[in-house]
């Protein structure tokens, strides 16, 4: 493994699980100094322990990214932990209110948007005030989805909205904050090794016979593979890559 982060401070949220913590996980194995954060403190202290038994570094932070007061919290314990802070992945999210849009619960829509772009756009704001200080500015990756800007399926409106809103925020705001040094861009993944792409009582071995037909690449992605082009797009191999928005999804939205 090399070391292309080493010594760099590196905030995740929602990385007590899933994608998160596979993106945590990668970082600290490249040298970073990570910092966990999520609404829960056992499944963030579980990640560090992992990332503490392959001899990486990471501090467990609470916080709920759709309240303003504790992101700006969350990003200041990051810059106490470690001296500053020069990549956060912005991984939070939901999903809810399966169904047609005329019976989409009103409480699923408005956790959808709180969370999902809500939390992205407190997020980011947090970040960039701290990054376009530093000399040495900083990257940021929001995890978007394949639904929403690149491919639609019926039934899940509420959240194909709010991660077209992710895909869409990405862009506008690398345009608005490249010049200060910060280098924005997002990831959108499709179905993943994670809990999120199990259909209600399905098991994993369900899930692969079913992506055979419905995925081109004809399984998931591994959350390994989706941390690898979060860190690709945070690295210094992707420095003039700009606002971009990376699909990981087995060919579905090609």
């Amino acid at each position: 493994m090399s070391a292309r982060f080493a010594g760099k401070s590196v905030l995740v949220t929602g990385a007590g699980s899933g994608i998160g913590r596979a993106v945590a996980l990668a970082f600290a194995a490249e040298g970073a100094r990570v910092t966990v954060a999520g609404r829960s403190a056992g499944p963030l202290e579980e990640t560090v322990a992992l990332i503490g038994k392959e001899g990486g570094t990471a501090v467990a932070v609470t916080a709920d990214v759709t309240r303003s007061e504790e992101v700006r919290a969350l990003v200041s314990r990051a810059v106490e932990h470690f001296g500053g802070l020069d990549v956060a992945v912005n991984n939070a999210g939901v999903f809810r209110g399966g169904g047609p849009v005329a019976d989409l619960p009103e409480e699923d829509w408005r956790t959808l948007l709180d969370i999902n772009v809500t939390g992205v756009l407190l997020s980011l704001q947090a970040e960039v005030v701290r990054m376009r200080e530093q000399p040495t500015g900083g990257a940021i990756v929001n995890i978007s989805s394949n639904l929403g800007a690149h491919t639609r399926i019926p039934g899940v409106a509420g959240y194909l909205t709010t991660k077209a809103a992710v895909s869409a925020l990405t862009r506008a705001a690398a345009l608005d904050h490249i010049a200060d040094g910060v280098r924005i861009n997002a990831v959108s993944p499709g179905p993943a090794a994670t809990t999120m792409s199990l259909r209600r009582g399905e098991s994993d071995a369900g899930r692969a016979e079913r992506m055979k037909d419905e995925s081109p690449l004809g399984r998931v992605s591994s959350t390994a593979e989706i941390a690898a082009a979060v860190l690709y797009l945070a690295s210094s191999d992707a420095a003039s890559v700009v606002g971009t928005d990376l699909v990981v999804d087995g060919g579905a939205a090609a």
